[in-house]
């Protein structure tokens, strides 16, 4: 009977449960009976030997329910070689718990921090396959991460909402969507729901150039819709030396970007300012029908790897097809929102401004 050990690690996100189901059906069905060792909160749990044994209808009813049945924490990939708070060195006793339980492989669902770990565990010797987990759609090697889409459809959503009610009081509202780093929800979530300006960590903005977008769609519908993602920054200070953008960035008193540029924007207009902010409501919740077929396919795929023996490898989706790739190929690599892209030129033929 084989023996599988199943994580998740990092943030949460809708489509989880529903990946952890799709891998579990397929083992069933590719070798009939199968123990799951579900390991509690992450790599902690491994680190510690802290699991549920779950039998494959354990999994049952998990295709529509968002977060994880196993619990998830941040274990940083930086202080992987760093002891736990008691002593107990992490790789070395991960190392141990899957010896002691036999495991036959291990599955990581997980983001860049928990697949760098994986990466690493599978250099240690461990038989390890990762399933790309993250709203933020990052993980270098992957068209899309499970996740991704059900991020952008709350995303959407909110800004569905807000335009109403700035459309009714003639309102220039800021939307801060989830992404320290790159851009993705923002883009996509920002041209579905209309917005006027999107700015994205990966092109520092001027501005200026958003004072002058804001003023022509003022002047033309009396309201407008600004998308900011976390990370985005202005120009004057993307082009500091990074030591002394981070202590520029450290200096401010804002709560977040969109209080600052709404703030700016006060400074320009005579409108009401708001700031909304979905905040973690853009990782909760029930996976929508894209994420559950993507789920159920990156599941199905991560069994067959199992079955193949053939670990050390990330599922990913290509050009629409499932497909694996060495874990070395994607770990430590950021997927940043390319400024080629072509969805940011079809936005700027709309009239959507970057701040660029």
């Amino acid at each position: 009977m084989k023996r599988i050990g199943m994580l998740t690690s990092g943030g949460d996100c809708q489509a989880l449960n529903a990946t952890m189901r799709g891998t579990v059906k397929g083992l069933q069905n590719l070798f009939g009976e199968v123990e799951i060792y579900g390991f509690i909160d992450g790599y902690k749990g491994l680190v510690y030997g802290n699991y549920k044994k779950l039998k494959p209808e354990d999994f049952s009813g998990l295709l529509a329910k968002g977060g994880t049945i196993l619990g998830t924490s941040r274990m940083p990939f930086k202080e992987i070689d760093n002891p736990m708070p008691d002593g107990t060195e992490k790789v070395p006793a991960m190392k141990k718990t899957y010896k002691d339980l036999k495991l036959d492989a291990l599955v990581v669902l997980g983001g860049n921090g928990s697949q760098k770990t994986a990466y690493r565990l599978s250099q240690e010797g461990l038989n390890v396959i990762g399933l790309p987990k993250t709203i933020d759609n990052d993980i270098y090697g992957t068209d899309y991460t499970f996740g991704f889409q059900s991020a952008i459809d709350v995303a959407t959503h909110a800004i569905d909402c807000i335009y109403t009610t700035a459309e009714s009081h003639s309102r220039i509202f800021v939307m801060e969507i989830m992404g320290h780093k790159v851009g993705w929800i923002t883009l996509y979530a920002g041209i579905a729901g209309g917005a006027d300006v999107i700015l994205l960590p990966e092109m520092p903005y001027d501005i200026k150039k958003v004072y002058k977008a804001v003023e022509k769609r003022v002047k033309e519908k009396h309201f407008a819709i600004i998308c900011v993602a976390e990370g985005a920054i202005p120009k004057d200070i993307a082009k500091l030396p990074k030591k002394e953008r981070k202590a520029k960035l450290a200096e401010s008193t804002y709560p977040s970007v969109a209080y600052e540029i709404a703030d700016k924007m006060r400074e320009k207009f005579d409108s009401d300012i708001r700031v909304a902010i979905p905040g973690h409501t853009q990782r909760g919740g029930a996976p929508d029908a894209y994420d559950r077929f993507i789920s159920s396919r990156f599941g199905a795929c991560a069994a067959e790897l199992i079955k193949k023996r053939d670990f050390g490898k990330l599922v990913v989706l290509r050009n629409n097809e499932v497909v694996a790739i060495p874990m070395e190929e994607s770990a430590g690599r950021l997927k940043y929102v390319d400024l080629d892209n072509q969805a940011i030129e079809n936005a700027k033929t709309l009239g959507i401004c970057f701040g660029d």
